[in-house]
């Protein structure tokens, strides 16, 4: 009897054991989730604890075996990947946030108007500006200082066309800064009519012009990256690229994250001036659960909106005129071939058809015999026939498709009839590439994620602008438009194994919206707003 009694307690704490259930820290059921997996799969549940996602599948799978004081029945709301943004200024649309907003204005005396609140309630000693375009005005010619020199005599005005690749400034400002007809313009322009600047700089020569703004302080600082966090949340956004950061703002950045005052995570692309490139080839990769600095940002030409893309043939509405490269070819090489004998990824703005000739041949040359280096060509914005076969070498083409629809109105212009067809070909980048990462470039467009899925699906804008959209031929499908946003951006940052995706072992990012975005009408896109944003399992927004 003895022995019966002790066998039947052995079999009933194993039982038990058996049906003792996981405790986790987080359970999701009833909800439709776009794992984003290989396969895009699709599930119901998932289990996640320290912020990671330890189980998904259905309910029964997860209810089975995992219990949790903290579970959520979602009611078949639907939940994708935390957003990634391929390619922003983060950190300057946070500056931005404590300066004038000029996007959306209709004409030079709009912009005045704007200022002069901005000057009444802030009574600043200089006064900074970001976001106009003169293609979005009746008369679409670049503005000169005049009209700022009648408003603002005595106090120094700088203005950032969208692009950040012209700006506007006043006499004082140019004054201030020295700059005269006689200035040198290497890698840039700076107009002038009349024998006098008009106060339009494009590229090289605004750097004159940036020296003599009154930096940030770091308070100013701090709540620049605090208060672009909020958007980021509120957009669904868990991951940005921002492209071009230098050490003290990747250091506060990682200072934020570890005082868990700032939770976004940020892969930082520094930028590629010699000083950087010797600190960061001496220190080696910087990463942890929240920072990624493992890669240099390289300007190789200017904006299509102000002509400082490098062209191959003259610009059509304006003959005689190429674009410039930021650098000689020698260079540019000479800053690939550095990188290149580091660990280090280089990612290059390259716009115009010949600067992305010159960069392609570049990486091509110094990345001879290496494997998966996912070198990236930021924007890739026009190329010739023969460029795209570069693609097919590992190198990622990261791309804006709310460029596309926002240039629209004058890119053809610009580029006449034959090379607009192949420019913001996002299609056919993908299938040499294999991926495509998708961003915005905020603050040059605007932050919101689902201008960028409308605009690569439908290749229209918010205003059905083209009818029929733009060479559909190039167009992502939803599904395609999904992955670059989120596994295929991830993988661009070589983070495909801890993000992008919502599978076992990544980490607990993720959106919830009331609509399926793989079904939701076209026009209803962009009215998409997550109700809520989790990183790392905890709730964001």
């Amino acid at each position: 009897m003895r022995a019966f009694a002790l066998l039947f307690f052995t079999l009933f704490l194993i039982s038990c054991n058996q049906n003792e259930k996981i405790m986790v820290d987080a359970i999701i059921t009833d909800a439709t989730i776009y794992t984003v997996n290989n396969t895009f799969e699709k599930a119901t549940a998932m289990a996640i604890d320290k912020g990671k996602i330890v189980a998904i599948g259905t309910d029964t799978d997860i209810e089975k075996k995992y219990q949790s004081n903290n579970t959520t029945k979602a009611d078949g709301k639907f939940i994708y990947p935390g957003l990634i943004d391929a390619h922003c200024h983060f950190y300057t649309y946070g500056l931005s946030l404590q300066e004038v907003d000029l996007r959306g204005t209709t004409s030079m005396a709009d912009i005045i108007s704007r200022l002069k609140a901005f000057q009444k309630e802030k009574n600043p000693a200089f006064i900074v500006g970001n976001g106009w375009d003169q293609n979005d005005w009746d008369v679409k010619k670049y503005p000169t200082k005049a009209d700022l020199d009648v408003a603002f005599p005595d106090i120094p005005v700088v203005l950032n066309r969208v692009d950040s690749h012209a700006i506007i400034v006043n006499s004082k400002a140019l004054a201030l800064a020295g700059i005269t007809k006689d200035t040198n313009a290497e890698g840039g322009q700076i107009e002038i009519v009349n024998g006098e600047p008009t106060g339009i700089l494009v590229d090289n020569p605004m750097e004159l012009i940036f020296k003599i703004i009154p930096k940030p302080t770091r308070k100013i600082q701090i709540a620049a990256l605090l208060d672009a966090e909020k958007v980021m949340f509120d957009y669904g956004l868990t991951t940005v690229n921002d492209a071009g950061l230098d050490p003290d703002i990747i250091h506060l950045m990682d200072s934020l994250q570890k005082a868990k005052l700032m939770k976004l995570n940020v892969y930082a692309m520094v930028t590629a001036n010699q000083k950087n490139i010797d600190m960061y080839l001496k220190k080696g990769i910087y990463k942890t659960d929240q920072l990624n600095v493992r890669s240099f940002k390289m300007y190789g030409d200017g904006a299509l909106g102000s002509r400082g893309a490098c062209m191959h043939k003259p610009y059509s509405d304006k003959p005689g005129q190429y674009g410039a490269l930021l650098a000689p070819v020698v260079g540019l090489k000479s800053v690939a071939k550095q990188i290149a004998n580091s660990n280090f990824q280089l990612n290059t703005h390259a716009i115009g058809d010949s600067a992305n000739t010159v960069i392609l041949k570049i990486y091509k040359e110094v990345l001879a015999g290496t494997k998966d280096r996912r070198w990236k060509i930021e924007h890739a914005q026009v190329l010739r026939e023969a460029d795209f076969d570069y693609f097919k070498f590992g190198i990622i083409p990261s791309v804006q498709p709310t460029h596309a629809t926002s240039d629209m109105y004058w890119a053809e212009e610009r580029l006449g009839k034959q090379r607009i067809k192949n420019a913001y070909a996002f299609k056919k980048l993908l299938q040499k590439a294999g991926t495509v990462a998708l961003g915005t470039d905020f603050p040059v467009e605007e932050v919101n994620p689902m201008l960028t899925f409308h605009a690569a699906v439908t290749r229209k804008d918010v205003k059905d602008y083209p009818k029929g959209g733009f060479q559909m031929e190039n167009a992502l499908t939803r599904a395609e438009t999904l992955r670059g946003m989120t596994l295929w951006a991830a993988y661009s940052n070589f983070e495909e194994k801890e993000k992008g995706s919502l599978e076992v072992g990544k980490w607990a990012d993720f959106v919830i919206y009331d609509e399926d975005l793989m079904k939701v009408k076209e026009n209803m896109m962009v009215k998409m707003k997550p109700i809520s944003t989790f990183i790392k399992g905890q709730k964001v927004k």
